[in-house]
């Protein structure tokens, strides 16, 4: 389960720094070529945002667990980034961007593993 839990973790880490480095960082018409569509749509500050809040939850999800310093907001920083999913799966439906909402949904899932996982005794 341990083993299992790390993975899962890397793979969000990796998945939600990249993201949020990009969200953070890049233009917004380059975010659009990347494949962000809605980046446009919104508020410049609001995908900044987003931005800092992935890049935050991927060094929540490895760091705290990694060095046993308050290891909670490893489960924390999960559960954050769960209710991210949750909340970018009801903004793809809304739009209609069905081919969005499978990945959000998978992601979610994977963050409520480690928010499970890392709760348990």
């Amino acid at each position: 389960m341990t083993i299992a839990l790390w993975v899962v973790q890397v793979l969000l880490a990796a998945m939600f720094g990249m993201a949020g480095f990009m969200k953070t960082t890049a233009p917004i018409p380059q975010l659009v070529q990347a494949g962000i569509s809605w980046a446009p749509d919104l508020p410049v500050a609001l995908v900044r945002f987003i931005g800092i809040s992935e890049l935050a939850g991927a060094i929540g999800l490895i760091l705290p667990a990694a060095t046993g310093v308050q290891p909670w907001l490893t489960r924390a920083a999960a559960g954050g980034l769960m209710v991210v999913m949750v909340l970018a799966t009801l903004f793809h439906l809304t739009r209609a961007e069905w081919q969005n909402v499978p990945m959000t949904l998978v992601i979610g899932l994977l963050a409520a593993f480690v928010v499970w996982g890392r709760g348990r005794k």
